[in-house]
């Protein structure tokens, strides 16, 4: 055993801690943000019912399309963020062995970007 054991073993033990306490307290926080937004909502509605009026349903309505609109922006942003993982992925593997066609590894990343593309342009609700 040498003199840099224990002090890498209490430094990673450290580590740990701390990252898996900033993972709960973050998760904490989100949950905490997502309860906050549905309580305000439901009041929100709550109120905008009470004064019936179509109001309510318009705002239920352009809260759905806002929702879908945001989903399918994020499916186009995650085709093409893996879309260019593929990418790099293939002329990295390519420069590393040239020799062999390892680089065809790229092609999984590729194909899962050209389903999400696929999916949010072609297949996925319009409105």
């Amino acid at each position: 055993m040498n003199e840099f054991t224990l002090p890498m073993a209490l430094f990673l033990s450290a580590g740990a801690i701390a990252l898996f306490s900033f993972v709960a307290v973050a998760s904490w926080s989100d949950n905490r943000r997502r309860e906050r937004e549905a309580y305000y909502r439901s009041e929100m509605l709550k109120k905008i019912s009470e004064m019936q009026t179509e109001n309510a349903v318009t705002v239920l309505r352009e809260e759905e399309r806002n929702a879908l609109r945001r989903r399918l922006e994020g499916i186009k942003l995650g085709g093409l963020v893996t879309t260019a993982v593929g990418m790099g992925l293939m002329v990295f593997l390519r420069a590393l062995v040239a020799h062999q066609p390892v680089y065809l590894v790229g092609l999984i990343p590729l194909l899962i970007a050209v389903a999400l593309l696929a999916y949010s342009y072609i297949l996925a609700p319009k409105d």
